[in-house]
């Protein structure tokens, strides 16, 4: 029963070897695409902000735990020693051991505390502002290597099809169907393209090289682009990283302001001493304890020259902080006047494209046939070629146009 279960079981495995054989072998995937927010993500980490951003954190905390301390500074230790060894030698001396304790003035630990919290935030906030910055850079570059790309990817089309032209025109014209001239006239449209295809190729270099040095890559790295778009924006945000870090530095500036009207002085310190002292050599030591406080009278022009300073800088920063709302809501209508135009344009060029590829088939056809001359054929396949272009540059204008809202918007890639 075994052998006829083989029997019966060979030419099946012979056929699906033979067919496991025949087949193709799996093509290996290429890299995946590279998102916009990908690119972000790698762009940010080699930036020195993102470097540097634990250690100003770090900083911030530090500056929020000395706000939080029961003294402004440290406290001092005191010691000092008197004796009559080098002159009468009696065995007199005193020692002196104490401990100055800084104080705060009113309201100065509360303000200092309220100063850290803002430096915190103005940490964040311009951390943020420089991803927003970021975000334009990588935005401009991603989508100038989109368009040269399509470019360079119509120049090739156009090349390609000017070269099988120019080989039907030569055939027709050893056939003596048509003239030398014509052939001439085709050659010099081919050779036209070529150098149209030449000049897009080098502009799509340029624009990936730009890129690349954004992002860190290597001259071998493979580099493709996801072209999806980023989603456009439903409503305007009211949290601008521009507008943050402006905030955020007006805040700093008039905590600080508030701090040096607190600092009117140098800050009072409490010593607490203790002194052995005895008179000669085998006398008793005495010991006392004081306390002290001492209370600078006035901070000078120092105080004065701080004030000014802080309120000098909160003038600015409020200043800045209208002037940049206003100019950010400005954007804001542009980039939504552009994104509209640019959704339009696409549309017109779409239908334009559409046009002109169903012309070019009608007038190949009629030349194939010998009712159209060439230079007519020529002419049409320019129009067709350069239709095709412009719906390409409007659609890759048209994600540009949702990048510039989400960018004035001071939104970041996504």
């Amino acid at each position: 029963m075994h052998s006829i279960f083989q029997a019966r079981l060979l030419p099946l495995a012979l056929l699906c070897a033979a067919m496991a054989a025949a087949s193709p072998a799996p093509a290996s995937a290429g890299p995946e695409p590279l998102s916009l927010p990908q690119a972000f993500e790698r762009a940010w980490a080699r930036q020195p902000e993102a470097q540097a951003l634990a250690a100003r954190r770090e900083a911030a905390q530090a500056l929020r735990a000395a706000a939080d301390a029961w003294t402004p500074e440290p406290a001092a230790l005191e010691a000092s020693l008197r004796s009559d060894r080098f002159n009468r030698r009696q065995g007199a001396q005193e020692l002196e051991l104490g401990l100055a304790l800084p104080l705060w003035l009113p309201n100065e630990r509360a303000r200092s505390q309220a100063l850290a919290a803002a430096q915190a935030q103005s940490v964040e906030a311009e951390a943020l502002r420089a991803q927003w910055q970021l975000a334009q850079q990588l935005r401009e570059h991603w989508w100038a290597l989109a368009l040269a790309r399509e470019e360079q990817q119509a120049a090739q089309e156009r090349w390609q099809a000017s070269q099988a032209l120019a080989a039907d025109v030569a055939r027709r014209t050893q056939a003596g169907e048509l003239a030398r001239a014509d052939q001439h006239q085709a050659e010099a449209a081919a050779a036209g393209a070529r150098a149209e295809q030449l000049l897009a190729q080098a502009r799509s270099t340029a624009a990936e090289q730009d890129l690349r040095a954004l992002l860190g890559l290597a001259p071998d790295e493979p580099l493709p682009l996801a072209e999806a778009p980023e989603p456009e924006p439903a409503e305007d945000s009211s949290a601008h990283p521009l507008l943050a870090a402006l905030a955020a530095k007006a805040q700093s500036a008039r905590s600080a302001a508030a701090l040096a009207q607190a600092q009117s002085r140098a800050n009072p310190e409490l010593t607490l001493l203790q002194t052995r002292e005895r008179g000669a050599r085998g006398e008793a030591s005495n010991g006392t304890l004081s306390l002290g406080l001492r209370i600078p009278l006035g901070g000078g022009q120092r105080q004065r020259a701080a004030l000014a300073s802080a309120t000098a800088e909160q003038t600015e920063a409020e200043i800045a902080l209208a002037r940049e709302r206003e100019r950010v809501q400005a954007q804001v209508l542009s980039a939504r006047a552009a994104l509209t135009a640019a959704r339009a344009v696409l549309q017109l060029a779409a239908e334009r494209a559409r046009l002109a590829g169903e012309t070019r088939a009608f007038f190949d056809k009629s030349f194939r046939l010998g009712e159209t001359d060439l230079p007519t054929r020529l002419r049409v396949e320019l129009e067709a070629a350069q239709a095709q272009r412009e719906q390409a540059r409007a659609r890759i204008a048209l994600h540009q146009a949702i990048a510039q809202v989400r960018q004035a918007l001071g939104l970041l890639p996504q």
